[in-house]
């Protein structure tokens, strides 16, 4: 059965609780290593990327995940960049007005993916530097192996 969509006023939540207080290349490093390790560990047939201004700082592809998956990651980054926010929250924000992502902004499927897995990389006190991106899983599943892996990230940062 696949996993209820969370509300957008939830989904905004995530986005101000998941500010972390800075981000490196080592934390994404330990990022992407941590979304990798929950992966391995149930067997999750995706791709995962973190970039930070467009520059790719972690890539991987799990048994399991395809070429297609890293198209997938390329549209739901893209969505991020434009919108600012996770790419669940787009869709979802549509979703809500009653329409589809597809019908209230027109811009090219083959670019533009409101489907969960990209989450804005947020900075407390800077705002959005980059994404990071799951692939693989139905689009709630992607979107909550992100969000649980930055609040591992986050709380190694707060302790």
């Amino acid at each position: 059965m696949a996993a209820a969509f969370p509300t957008l006023a939830e989904l905004a939540a995530e986005e101000e609780e998941l500010q972390l207080a800075r981000f490196t290349n080592d934390d994404a490093w330990e990022l992407g290593t941590a979304l990798v390790a929950r992966a391995r560990e149930g067997h999750l047939p995706v791709a995962v990327e973190v970039s930070r201004h467009s520059h790719q700082l972690f890539h991987a592809a799990m048994t399991g995940a395809t070429p297609d998956n890293d198209f997938w990651i390329q549209r739901k980054a893209a969505v991020v960049h434009r919108f600012g926010h996770s790419s669940l929250y787009v869709g979802q924000r549509s979703r809500e007005a009653g329409s589809t992502f597809e019908q209230q902004f027109g811009l090219d499927p083959q670019r533009y993916a409101a489907h969960g897995g990209a989450f804005p990389l947020l900075v407390r006190d800077v705002g959005p530097i980059g994404v990071v991106v799951v692939s693989g899983l139905p689009q709630v599943d992607d979107h909550r192996t992100v969000v649980a892996a930055l609040r591992e990230l986050l709380a190694q940062q707060l302790a």
